[in-house]
């Protein structure tokens, strides 16, 4: 018998169908090499498509976990042709299927901690953010809100458009921070600047907006000259780290995600240590699920820290709670948005898909596919309580009980 790569793919292919037609009937098509394909189901029209291009390819599908799947898709391994819900929804019932296989849980989570222990000095977490935001202002442009706040939105009612939802957002956080005009805000991590200048715009507020990522400072410092604002707003490419100035509100928007998990007491000190007597901070922030703080199943938390969030880290809303206490603060109200994030992804997820052939020219087919993924990615975890978003009200720990609201309605106020 003549024995060939070729061949060997072929019988391992099929013999993996055949085994997964015993337990799991889904309307997916694997080809290889242009062939009639394999169905994984009884279907008249698969919903999925999917075309091995190579042995990494057949790999990945003999091996299924989202970070495989992801990884084999992303490096051009696997082609994949259906609408992007369906895939991500069949490559969590394929990763669901090798789960058996994988490392297991509390193993990868042990060596995981093990590896990002020595993560987030400056140097890394600024390389990590221009990673992420430098792709290019144009490219965030294309699917972010005219604002391009780059966060969950806030669908109060739910028929939101994703524009309103975001400006909802801000004002929703600038309530809940009860900032008043004259006031000093400081923004940790201000994107391209939507908080402070509205912040200033709508509340009268001294802010100043912080980031470790060039493009957003150029285009945030743009935006704030174009408003006329200078007077009142100051962008800074700065680590939170050496901010110096005393503040009497805080908003920290998708922020505490890069911080890392070992840092979080420090991060939550130096908030404590930024804020004058009486002031307030506001954390907004994805979380895991998981309450020993390990990434979401099937591999899809190792595939977004190695392509998306380099030194991503998610920690529980408990581990929040008390590093935040133990870094001085003492927390006030705990707001959760998982629905909201869910919505905001799947708006974001929408218009890439339909600006897609356009941003194949803002970027390589590789940053296009990885964005693509990730996107519809998420929003399936938020959907499915694989990750969650808090808002935190904070202040200084050890004040009179005296100052405190009595009740949240200063949050809601009416219209």
């Amino acid at each position: 018998m003549n024995w060939s790569p070729s061949s060997a793919i072929d019988a391992s292919l099929k013999h993996w169908a055949d085994r997964l037609r015993t337990h799991l009937d889904v309307p997916v098509l694997v080809r290889w090499k242009g062939g009639t394909g394999l169905k994984l189901g009884q279907f008249d029209q698969p919903r999925v498509t999917l075309d091995v291009q190579d042995a990494k390819g057949a790999s990945a599908l003999l091996t299924p976990s989202l970070d495989s799947l992801g990884e084999a898709y992303v490096e051009g391994h696997l082609d994949v042709t259906g609408s992007v819900q369906d895939i991500i929804d069949i490559a969590h019932q394929l990763a669901a299927s090798g789960a058996s296989s994988s490392t297991p849980g509390w193993a990868g989570r042990i060596v995981r901690r093990v590896v990002q222990t020595q993560h987030h000095s400056k140097t890394e977490d600024r390389g990590a953010i221009h990673y992420h935001y430098d792709v290019s202002n144009a490219f965030y442009a294309q699917w972010l809100d005219p604002a391009m706040l780059y966060s969950c939105a806030y669908f109060e009612n739910g028929d939101e458009t994703l524009a309103v939802a975001q400006e909802k957002k801000i004002d929703h956080i600038l309530t809940k921070l009860r900032i008043e005009p004259g006031q000093r805000l400081l923004d940790i991590g201000c994107g391209w600047g939507g908080l402070v200048l509205r912040a200033a715009q709508k509340w009268g507020a001294q802010c100043v907006g912080i980031t470790l990522s060039q493009n957003q400072f150029d285009l945030a410092t743009e935006r704030v000259k174009a408003a006329g604002l200078q007077d009142r707003i100051e962008i800074r490419l700065q680590d939170y780290r050496e901010v110096k100035d005393s503040f009497d509100r805080i908003s920290s928007v998708g922020m505490c995600e890069h911080v890392g998990l070992k840092n979080l007491e420090s991060y939550f000190r130096i908030i404590h240590d930024r804020l004058a007597p009486g002031g307030w901070a506001l954390n907004h922030g994805i979380t895991s699920t998981d309450a020993d703080n390990g990434e979401t199943s099937h591999g899809g938390g190792t595939f977004i820290e190695r392509y998306v969030f380099p030194h991503g880290e998610l920690p529980h809303i408990s581990t929040i709670m008390s590093t935040l206490q133990r870094g001085g603060l003492e927390p006030v109200d705990a707001e959760s948005l998982r629905r909201h994030y869910a919505r905001t992804l799947q708006c974001w997820s929408e218009t890439f898909e339909a600006k897609g052939e356009h941003l194949k020219t803002l970027v390589d087919d590789k940053k296009w596919r990885i964005w693509r993924m990730y996107l519809v990615g998420c929003q399936w975890a938020f959907e499915h309580d694989e990750i969650s978003l808090f808002q935190v009200l904070c202040r200084r720990a050890g004040q009179s009980a005296a100052s405190l609201p009595w009740s949240r309605r200063f949050m809601y106020p009416v219209s």
